[in-house]
């Protein structure tokens, strides 16, 4: 992580290495935070940070999810991740916004901690590391849904992905996991969601047993500005083998191509050509290209 100049928190910008708590926050001891991975973009008016007034929504939709209250409202933490951009003079980064329980009250019940805010921004690559990635099934299944609130990205529910992802872990065979839900049904990834392609139509997972990510949205909608058909529906490990094509979608994942899972190869074990066309669309909207989705961007001016 190449650390960059300022960290806003709790309303006031600090150096980054002065941006810190205490050992006892409530959030780090049982996980009551919540958060988003955000994107900011060069493009042609300068850098744009991609959906952000959506993962500013979700933010404060999901502290609700666990009796949490917001010091600042949507409009305050859309301008501080805009200032803190301009701040740190950098025209592309990764963004993380976070809100969690603070000091002075210990016990699982978090009525009584204070609620601190803070974001930061650094510059961050390739998450998966790879064009294209090979895909091994958890032996872990993703957070029932009535076990939590799953369209809510709580900090605590990552533990679920954190196992998973530790499966692969020094595994050349696979890049990234990939979680069933409690149904046996193909669920998402650790932080991605999952798309299929058979006879050129896309097929996702429907919203209930996955986190409905704000890439997931846009890359529908692309799909559907070119005439592709989406449908989201239950998709079962049997079902692999008749896929063409498989891809994931996240913030930090972007659009990643899928070429084999559990060492079966999907398709022809390429890059597919719908793939292909999906991943130019996403990138020229995040770099502010596409005429249609100009509104996605928040031009940080």
């Amino acid at each position: 992580m190449e650390p960059t100049k300022y960290i806003w928190m709790d309303g006031t910008f600090v150096p980054w290495a002065k941006a810190t708590v205490h050992v006892l926050v409530h959030g780090l001891h049982y996980g009551s935070a919540v958060f988003e991975g955000v994107r900011c973009y060069e493009t042609p008016k300068g850098p744009a940070v991609f959906r952000l007034k959506e993962h500013t929504d979700r933010l404060l939709y999901s502290a609700k999810a666990i009796d949490m209250t917001s010091p600042f409202s949507r409009d305050e933490l859309m301008e501080a991740t805009k200032e803190l951009i301009r701040r740190n003079k950098i025209k592309e980064c990764y963004i993380r916004p976070i809100l969690f329980y603070g000091y002075g009250k210990m016990g699982l019940r978090p009525g009584g901690a204070p609620v601190q805010s803070t974001i930061a921004c650094w510059p961050w690559g390739s998450y998966l590391g790879h064009e294209a990635v090979r895909v091994k099934t958890s032996k872990h299944i993703r957070l029932h849904p009535r076990s939590v609130v799953p369209d809510a990205k709580v900090s605590g529910h990552y533990v679920n992905s954190i196992m998973a992802s530790l499966e692969v872990v020094g595994d050349d065979r696979y890049d990234e996991s990939l979680f069933l839900d409690f149904e046996g049904n193909i669920a998402e990834g650790p932080g991605e969601n999952i798309f299929f392609v058979r006879d050129g139509k896309l097929i996702t997972p429907p919203h209930g047993m996955i986190l409905p990510g704000i890439t997931r949205d846009s890359v529908v909608s692309l799909a559907k500005d070119r005439g592709l058909t989406v449908t989201e529906k239950t998709v079962k490990p049997e079902d692999l083998a008749s896929m063409d094509e498989c891809f994931f979608t996240g913030t930090a994942a972007e659009v990643t191509a899928v070429v084999s899972i559990d060492g079966k190869k999907i398709g022809n074990g390429k890059i597919g050509p719908v793939t292909t066309t999906l991943k130019k669309a996403y990138l020229d909207a995040v770099h502010g290209k596409d005429p249609k989705h100009q509104a996605w961007c928040a031009y940080v001016g």
